[in-house]
């Protein structure tokens, strides 16, 4: 079969436990398939009045819950504490920025290092709109750090941002994480959350023919 003009798309929100539930399942996936381009974008889920402390969504505690119950994923101690502290404010636009900072540098890495925010944010704790943290996840990812945070901060970047959120929207996606296969001109969903590496290649398959 050929894969010509096919491509997987990720919609994904740096601060959505889902996505960082479901990362490890995307991971095996592509490398099952990595004849398939894989695109990540961000898709915007705290921003505007929806960018507030993370105390103000109580029902996290109890999410993250069933997301390790479901996808086996971890929460560290440094993220357990900055949730009981309740004060971070989860802005998804400057996440997206660092995102796309980091992407720029490395697109054809774009799930590894979507992956690595999540971890900076889920496992140590670490604030996704303070510029350090990308500068470590450059480091740490072989990336020139400073040009990281030179295309964080730029204003172009956030145009960019906020376009792509509204791409987003007009694909009408309901909620994160959910992967996609572009095949032509046409989209097919193919899962999402708590969707299992057999779930997800038994409908790319069934696409493909």
């Amino acid at each position: 079969m050929t894969q010509e003009n096919n491509e997987l798309i990720y919609i994904w929100d740096a601060y959505c436990g889902w996505c960082y539930g479901f990362s490890s399942t995307l991971g095996k996936l592509h490398a099952n398939h990595s004849e398939l381009p894989l695109s990540v974008w961000s898709g915007g889920l705290f921003t505007g009045d929806h960018a507030q402390p993370i105390g103000n969504f109580p029902h996290i505690a109890s999410a993250n819950v069933r997301i390790e119950e479901m996808t086996g994923a971890e929460f560290g101690a440094a993220y357990d504490q900055l949730l009981e502290q309740g004060d971070l404010v989860m802005d998804s636009e400057a996440a997206a920025a660092g995102f796309a900072a980091l992407r720029s540098q490395a697109p054809e890495r774009s799930a590894e290092l979507a992956s690595a925010m999540q971890r900076a944010f889920y496992q140590d704790g670490k604030s996704l709109s303070d510029p350090d943290t990308y500068r470590e996840i450059a480091e740490q990812s072989g990336l020139d750090a400073e040009a990281a945070v030179t295309f964080m901060n730029a204003p172009e970047t956030v145009t960019s941002v906020r376009n792509e959120f509204i791409r987003v929207s007009r694909l009408g996606i309901q909620g994160y994480p959910t992967l996609l296969l572009r095949k032509g001109d046409s989209l097919y969903q193919l899962g999402g959350g708590s969707t299992t590496l057999a779930a997800l290649e038994e409908r790319l398959a069934g696409v493909l023919g």
